[in-house]
């Protein structure tokens, strides 16, 4: 009967596991969102990496004004003069751009020398696409809606799935203890005959137990997990020296990721200036927070810190949360300009921290296995054309970057 029973539970586990994984497919299919095309998904990245910071593509505004009508004040040329040098426009005794700057506060606004004239026109496209969206036919808006409710609804079929599991789990625990009492009573039976009448079912399990304890095998095969644990549990403490995963200091001044970088969508490379480009990210100098809160909050007891910092000429003193050994070398842009890596590749989801934490072990290990299943993205890199035809003579598989030296020890220790 426990037998069948077994079965059952393990039959209906799959089913309902099955069922939920294809729903939550399904779901997550549906979510796929149309790419976008043409000049204004160029604008959208242009604006989010390096606008998003001070402006709004609608008629908010942020620390400067809202972008919507842009085009309507002035021409491209002209926005692509402003652009490109701001300042310069305001020397040059521009009205409207004296008049704008003295508006908000003399703020200076960063210049964009590298701005093209494709570039400032992609980003009014964007900005005109995102103004136009609540005029939009009812059908796009009824499919933003229905993306919006299938991903809610495939979140919550994953949660499910992760439920039903754990009570199947749970059942089978239960029958594997009524399986064990079934095995005590038994031993019990057959070591004391037919039990007297009047024994109760606890001085049965009582005396089943003893029965099972005694048993020299047992005893054997309880010491033996038990030095087993002990020593996994050594070995895991003696791998996890040095290893601060989990590392979240507190700092100086009260930041927060989720805020910038979350809800305000702040590149990350507007703060940390090499992140693209240098060995290491870079700490923000207080300057670029002066960008924004020159104007905004400068009445926050946090904000106040900075300008302590800026008058009496004393850097704030960050601390450190990821942090490699000195006899490991690493360079930022070799992994997020050439390798094309995301943040969170490493980093974990910033953009939903209060508080950053290392969320990564950063051991030998963990970089090792990256090197190992990473591919390398060699499209339109001349560099890797050569090494990228030498590859395919030679196999069939993706290149990885443990392929072109990716585990050399000198690669990282020289």
């Amino acid at each position: 009967m426990i037998r069948n029973f077994y079965k059952s539970l393990l039959a209906l586990a799959v089913v309902v596991t099955i069922s939920f994984s294809n729903a939550f497919a399904q779901d997550s299919t549906a979510t796929a969102a149309p790419a976008g095309g043409g000049d204004a998904a160029k604008g959208e990245k242009l604006f989010k990496d390096n606008c998003a910071q001070c402006h709004a593509a609608t008629s908010e505004q942020i620390v400067g004004p809202g972008l919507a009508g842009i085009e309507s004040r002035k021409d491209i040329a002209w926005l692509k003069k402003w652009i490109n040098n701001p300042m310069g426009v305001i020397a040059s005794g521009d009205k409207y751009a004296n008049e704008l700057f003295n508006k908000f506060n003399k703020t200076q606004m960063t210049a964009f020398p590298n701005f093209t004239e494709d570039d400032v026109k992609a980003i009014v496209s964007y900005v005109n696409q995102v103004n136009a969206a609540p005029a939009a036919p009812s059908g796009e808006g009824t499919a933003v809606a229905t993306t919006a409710t299938a991903g809610d609804t495939g979140s919550g079929k994953f949660v499910n799935v992760i439920l039903v599991t754990l009570l199947v789990i749970m059942g089978l625990v239960l029958v594997a203890l009524l399986g064990i009492i079934q095995l005590l009573n038994k031993l019990t039976d057959k070591a004391e005959g037919t039990p007297a009448k009047g024994v109760s079912f606890g001085q049965r399990f009582q005396n089943g137990l003893k029965d099972v304890v005694a048993n020299k095998t047992v005893r054997t095969a309880i010491i033996w997990v038990f030095v087993l644990l002990a020593t996994k549990a050594t070995f895991d403490g003696l791998y996890g020296i040095g290893v601060h995963q989990g590392y979240a200091p507190k700092q100086p001044i009260s930041f927060s990721h989720k805020l910038h970088a979350g809800e305000m969508k702040i590149n990350c490379a507007y703060c940390h200036t090499g992140v693209y480009k240098g060995k290491q990210s870079g700490i923000p100098s207080a300057n670029i927070c002066m960008n924004c809160h020159n104007t905004i909050k400068r009445e926050s007891p946090e904000i106040q810190k900075i300008y302590t910092a800026i008058e009496t000429n004393k850097p704030i003193e960050w601390v450190r949360v990821h942090n490699l050994p000195d006899l490991a070398y690493f360079n930022h842009a070799q992994h997020t300009n050439v390798g094309g890596l995301d943040c969170k590749n490493c980093h974990g989801d910033i953009d939903k921290m209060e508080v950053v934490q290392q969320r990564a072990t950063l051991t030998m290990g963990w970089c090792v296995d990256c090197h190992r299943k990473t591919d390398v993205n060699g499209k339109d890199n001349a560099y890797y054309d050569k090494l990228m035809e030498a590859h395919n003579a030679v196999s069939k598989g993706s290149m990885k970057v443990e392929d072109i030296g990716g585990l050399e020890c000198a690669r990282c220790h020289y």
